[in-house]
């Protein structure tokens, strides 16, 4: 289940993965899968031997890329969500979802 997002910020982020652009969406999460995971942070791009690459860099194998509705993206959580929208100069994200 995913929450504290507007459809704005939705429509953003799908606009930008499907041109092919690296896109960040933080929104609060809950999956009993992952008790201690609050956030979750979809790091998307149309172009998977971008987001490929891109993931490879932060140690992200290719088969963990999400390929359900036609927005390829990796799911980040906990350190790998902190460390990475932190090195990737999110802090507005990191403070506005209380990860930092």
């Amino acid at each position: 289940m995913a929450f504290g997002i507007n459809r704005q910020e939705l429509r953003a982020w799908k606009k930008a993965v499907a041109a092919g652009e690296m896109a960040f969406l933080t929104h609060y999460w809950i999956d009993e899968r992952f008790p201690d995971c609050k956030t979750v942070t979809k790091a998307g791009c149309a172009d998977l031997e971008k987001l490929a690459a891109w993931g490879a860099q932060y140690g992200l194998k290719s088969e963990w890329i999400d390929m359900r509705d036609d927005y390829p993206h990796f799911d980040l959580f906990g350190k790998y969500e902190r460390d990475i929208l932190t090195e990737e100069g999110y802090t507005k994200q990191l403070k506005r979802f209380k990860l930092i």
